[in-house]
């Protein structure tokens, strides 16, 4: 859901800082998107798409607030939201699954480093 919450906003960034901090933070999410697939690959797997009621909600969301005002400010806040929810999702999963395999439970704390990280970077924006 990272990057179509990034690709969902990036046409209507204002600031060339915050369109960079996205821009690299979405090649970060694609690097690790390519580690998943290659380890759902090595284990036979075919993964599973976000939840379709969470990724109609966040559409809604992102249109709505953007529709009231599309500014840089509710761009960091949206994107701030979402990093909090995907480290929080990302956490719960690491508890959850505590017999996963080292390499899977690595490419999880990368990308809750990637969203802690993001959520920092974009901050002077909010």
């Amino acid at each position: 859901m990272g990057v179509s919450s990034i690709d969902d906003v990036l046409g209507q960034v204002r600031s060339g800082a915050l369109k960079q901090y996205l821009t690299e933070c979405e090649k970060k999410h694609e690097k690790l998107e390519d580690e998943i697939q290659t380890l759902l690959e090595k284990y036979h797997d075919d993964g599973k798409e976000p939840n379709p009621i969470a990724k109609g909600m966040s559409w809604i969301k992102t249109n709505m607030k953007m529709g009231i005002d599309d500014s840089d400010q509710t761009i960091a806040d949206l994107m701030t939201d979402g990093c909090n929810m995907g480290v929080k999702s990302l956490n719960r999963y690491l508890n959850q699954y505590k017999a996963a395999d080292e390499v899977s439970r690595d490419i999880a704390k990368r990308l809750i480093d990637l969203e802690e990280q993001l959520a920092v970077d974009i901050r002077k924006f909010l």
